[in-house]
């Protein structure tokens, strides 16, 4: 009976399923994964995060930041790493996950360095989105060229 009674003080929980991932949601998530892997998710990487969905979607800030948002909640229930490689590699081009893979290597290196858990988040995506060492290599000095 009281357990009845603190209950009713609670607001009801009203949380909105989450969408089914898209590429877009599935590279978003990748990029939540890497910033949080060092358990310091600052506000650098959240802003960056945000930017890299705006460029490569076409967002404004607002709408950029939501869609970063339901990526954060898509990444904590998520499932693995691969799963969202392998979403990327089934619905886009070649260019397109090369882009996705850059991406990735902007958060890791948003930083300043390089921490185990990031490389090997970027690791498996990178086979998830059936890419090569090469290729991240190529992405990695890309974004390294570009800062």
């Amino acid at each position: 009976m009281l357990k009845k009674l603190f209950q009713s003080f609670r607001p009801a929980e009203a949380t909105a399923p989450l969408p089914d991932p898209d590429a877009e949601l599935a590279l978003g998530a990748l990029l939540v994964r890497v910033a949080q892997s060092d358990r310091a998710y600052q506000v650098e990487e959240i802003s960056l995060i945000d930017r890299i969905l705006s460029r490569m979607y076409e967002h404004n800030p607002i709408e950029a930041a939501k869609v970063r948002a339901t990526c954060e909640k898509l990444h904590t229930a998520a499932p693995e790493t691969d799963t969202f490689g392998k979403l990327i590699r089934e619905t886009t081009g070649l260019e397109e996950r090369l882009a996705a893979l850059e991406a990735l290597w902007e958060v890791v290196l948003a930083d300043g360095t390089q921490k185990e858990g990031e490389l090997k988040i970027v690791d498996e995506a990178c086979r998830a989105m059936g890419l090569s060492l090469a290729d991240s290599k190529a992405a990695r000095e890309r974004v390294i060229a570009r800062m």
